[in-house]
């Protein structure tokens, strides 16, 4: 069963987060459970998110970023204003941050942890190189 497209092709923040994103070593794009997943060979990063707010209700987050942080930093980041804990991924460790408010700078920070925790060693170098 197919996933309902779950983006605007035309959101600015979503070609933000596209840009930067695929600005990373060997990273690339496709459509998973309706949203863009940027990837290597692991998933790093999701445009889009969903949060449990009680019994069968959920609530989108359209303009929030899944990244898979360290285990330290989740509990900083799960200290800002808009961060949550998104369905399915959140036991796994996902947070779910809403980027309107984030520079470029904060959003490349946010991915190259993700990156770093889902990548292979090789692309981590490649990456360390470049920066």
């Amino acid at each position: 069963m197919a996933h309902a497209q779950m983006l605007d092709d035309d959101d600015p923040l979503l070609h933000r987060l596209r840009a930067i994103a695929l600005g990373l070593p060997e990273a690339a794009e496709k459509i998973s459970h309706g949203r863009p997943t940027f990837f290597t060979k692991k998933t790093f990063a999701i445009f889009g998110g969903t949060v449990k707010i009680g019994p069968k209700q959920m609530e989108q987050r359209p303009h929030s970023v899944l990244i898979l942080p360290d285990p330290a930093d989740a509990e900083v980041l799960l200290e800002w204003p808009d961060s949550y804990v998104p369905m399915y991924l959140g036991p796994s460790g996902w947070i779910g941050l809403e980027i309107v408010d984030l520079d470029d700078g904060e959003v490349l920070e946010l991915l190259v942890d993700s990156y770093r925790n889902t990548a292979s060693a090789r692309l981590v170098r490649t990456l360390d190189t470049q920066q």
